[in-house]
């Protein structure tokens, strides 16, 4: 059995629990030591704390690393030497390598990097200070693991240094049933009298996503409902909680758990939001956002922003909607002459895909952890490396 040792920068991270579940159904055994984000944070029976953070602090998450890098020797005594440790962030990767000569200096890392933030794309001495450290903390990289391929066309091939081979992993849902057994979504049209309703689901961090939906539901008179559901990042918002609750066509339900709950959820909506402007240009228009995977595996229509990544990946498709201009009249033009028919159409393209695009089976957690566990040769870079299924390009390809 594969041992891994799992860095996380935020133990509360939907994310973190799905790569964990997808280890773990590969017959991995996971240990998870992390941050808190924020001293309310609830910890999960058996992750190890190596303290608490701020979202929207860089300074202070340096700070509390360099903490956790002197404590972490105390903190891993009771753990068995992993056969592999996997990093998630920059910051976790300092630890990684600190982790690594605890345990002797030989375990592979892995670096897995699912966001690149704002600071590594400046040019300015900070944003070369920072890559300048990126290369150094993954010198003794084994695999970077990534969620999509405009971040290794934008980022990690012009800008970074890393010379890691790289993993192409995207955000699909975790669905450990047979196929036979998979649920199907169905259609759910509006009952009538009832709004069309759009579903924000997962990071809410967007205040131009927030606005613009709350200007086109108002210009639509209550013909159109915004249902919001997931984790908001207030940190971003001036009031989150008291503008939405100012909202008249905004309904906030709180966390969702992933992916028990995505049946449920996206049952209640028929369209999915996929835009995010949080780092407009950068991060936001080249991610894969978990919402698209969870959205279309249950076949709510996906919206997306034009000149984005995700606009190509729907379009490749023939899938969705694209926006045109960041602006509630665009969006009122995308929705006109919405009818049943229409969003039948629509719905029946996304349900024509298939679920194989949108999850992550049982057979692929074991080919995922064949292929981490094949790290644990004496010369990582150089051992062979077994495939992932090739199925379609974004069920883990080595690039």
């Amino acid at each position: 059995m594969l041992d891994v040792l799992y860095l996380a920068h935020d133990v509360a991270d939907p994310a973190i629990r799905r790569r964990t579940l997808m280890l773990e159904a590969g017959g991995a055994n996971v240990t998870v030591a992390g941050f808190r984000r924020g001293a309310d944070t609830p910890l999960t029976d058996g992750v190890l704390e190596l303290g608490v953070t701020s979202d929207g602090r860089f300074g202070q998450r340096i700070a509390a690393v360099s903490k956790a890098a002197m404590a972490l020797g105390a903190k891993l005594r009771g753990v068995r030497k992993p056969g592999i440790i996997m990093a998630r962030n920059l910051e976790m990767l300092a630890l990684a390598n600190r982790a690594n000569a605890i345990f002797g200096g030989d375990v592979p890392i892995v670096y897995e990097c699912l966001d690149i933030h704002r600071l590594l794309l400046r040019q300015d001495i900070a944003g070369r200070a920072l890559r300048a450290a990126e290369h150094y903390l993954g010198r003794n990289v084994s695999l970077l693991i990534t969620s999509s391929p405009a971040f290794i066309d934008n980022y990690f091939r012009p800008l970074s240094r890393l010379k890691a081979p790289v993993m192409l992993l995207e955000n699909q849902v975790i669905d450990l049933e047979d196929a036979a057994a998979m649920q199907t979504a169905r259609p759910r049209p509006p009952q009538p009298g009832e709004p069309w309703k759009i579903g924000w689901f997962g990071a809410l961090r967007c205040r131009k996503s927030l606005k613009l939906l709350s200007d086109f539901t108002r210009a639509m008179d209550g013909t159109f409902e915004v249902v919001l559901r997931g984790r908001p990042a207030y940190s971003e918002f001036d009031d989150f909680d008291g503008f939405v609750e100012n909202e008249p066509f905004m309904r906030f339900h709180g966390a969702y758990k992933n992916p028990e709950d995505l049946a449920r959820i996206y049952d209640d909506v028929q369209f999915s939001w996929g835009i995010d402007f949080f780092e407009e240009g950068l991060n936001s228009s080249w991610l894969l956002p978990n919402r698209l995977y969870e959205g279309c595996r249950y076949n709510a229509v996906p919206i997306a922003m034009q000149g984005t990544e995700t606009a190509r990946f729907i379009h490749a498709k023939n899938i969705g909607l694209v926006l045109e201009r960041a602006d509630s009249a665009a969006l009122a033009d995308l929705f006109s002459g919405m009818t049943r028919e229409r969003y039948f159409a629509e719905f029946g393209k996304v349900a024509a895909t298939g679920t194989s695009t949108w999850v992550f089976d049982r057979a692929d957690c074991q080919r995922l952890v064949n292929r981490l566990a094949a790290l644990r040769a004496s010369d990582a870079h150089a051992a062979p490396i077994p495939e992932l299924s090739q199925t379609h390009s974004n069920k883990g390809g080595l690039l």
